[in-house]
């Protein structure tokens, strides 16, 4: 093995030292050092001057500046060079493409060389190449309205809180929706509509699934048999975990979960063959956490105490924050203090889901 031509990077040698557990001792110690010596010689020297050719460079900076020339009316051009001109720090980071170093580096050139005479002399400034140029000036044409950058903002929020990305317009009108969440053991859901009335609240043993080797027909038996109880909603939403899929000893619980999920979005979403249009979501477990202040750092601790003070406010506020039906309150708290044990998280979890899901993505205020 030629061990100069190994990539080493920031200290470590990707890839490599993973597969050399295949060799003798003697042979994994003696390419680790050369490895090693080999990177500080590295570190240590002084890189080589790399002397461009003139010639060339000249060439392709000028087919690049009557690329520009081109694409570029002379009328489009003039505004362009008007805003770079004249604009100020601030007012340059107005545009998206110039925030940070960018718009400093162009104001610093203009001080130093005089105003731009042309849009090919953007491409001597600092970060500045062909393709980033002609972004920039098609920014300053088009800048970004106050109302595309919140929605712009608004979805990219979205992007961070559910999957697969669904219209806005749907999500606001939105009736009733169901709140899923499964483990190891078991399934809980909690059905709520925009009133924030709790319509249906349950959970449902699935101890056999983990069971054995995760054969298929036996979770499509244990799941169909607990979706014929869910009610009908306009979306189904999931819990999306954040458990690390590097981390080999919860494989088995990750591919239960996955077999799961993969399940759920197959059985529920009944219309997606006909018009295309998600029925299901996954919503990330972390940012409902977030949203309730249970998280300690990345790990996020139970909402069990949260859930008892909907069921008390229920009874003691004229508006609480969910709604529990008269006719089933004493039936839900009794369910709820013989699960306090146990600790049934699944069953928090879905309403603590649900609630979050309205207050987050259906009646959130723009950003």
């Amino acid at each position: 093995m030629n061990v100069s031509s190994v990539l080493v990077v920031g200290g470590r040698v990707p890839g490599v030292l993973g597969r050399c557990r295949f060799f003798p001792v003697s042979l994994r110690s003696s390419l680790f050092r050369a490895l090693q010596n080999s990177y500080c010689r590295k570190k240590s020297t002084a890189p080589k001057k790399i002397i461009p050719n003139v010639a060339f460079c000249d060439k392709n900076t000028k087919e690049s500046g009557n690329a520009l020339d081109k694409l570029f009316s002379s009328e489009q051009q003039a505004s362009i060079l008007r805003v770079l001109n004249t604009a100020s720090n601030k007012e340059l980071e107005a545009f998206k493409l110039l925030r940070g170093r960018k718009s400093i580096n162009i104001v610093e050139h203009r001080e130093k060389f005089g105003p731009f005479r042309n849009l090919e002399s953007l491409m001597n400034v600092p970060l500045f190449q062909y393709k980033t140029t002609v972004q920039v000036c098609n920014s300053i044409l088009c800048p970004e309205t106050g109302a595309k950058k919140r929605k712009s903002q608004e979805n990219r929020l979205l992007r961070k809180l559910i999957k697969p990305e669904i219209e806005r317009e749907r999500l606001k009108a939105v009736n009733s929706i169901v709140s899923i969440v499964f483990g190891t053991r078991r399934i809980a859901w909690a059905h709520l509509d925009r009133k924030s009335a709790l319509l249906d609240w349950q959970h449902s043993e699935c101890c056999q699934l983990m069971k054995g080797t995760y054969i298929s027909s036996v979770y499509l038996e244990e799941i169909s048999s607990v979706i014929s109880k869910i009610p009908k909603a306009d979306f189904y939403v999931l819990e999306k975990t954040g458990l690390s899929i590097q981390n080999s000893t919860l494989f088995p619980v990750l591919l239960h979960l996955h077999i799961m999920e993969a399940m759920l979005y197959a059985l529920l979403n009944t219309t997606f063959a006909q018009g295309s249009q998600h029925q299901v979501l996954s919503m990330n477990r972390n940012a409902v956490g977030k949203h309730f202040e249970l998280m300690i750092g990345d790990t996020r601790t139970s909402g069990k105490e949260l859930v008892k003070q909907f069921l008390f406010e229920s009874v003691l506020k004229e508006e609480p924050r969910v709604f529990f039906p008269s006719e089933k309150i004493v039936h839900y708290r009794q369910m709820f203090s013989s699960t306090e044990q146990y600790r049934i998280e699944e069953l928090y979890d879905s309403l603590l889901q649900a609630v979050a899901f309205y207050e987050l993505v259906v009646f959130a205020p723009e950003p």
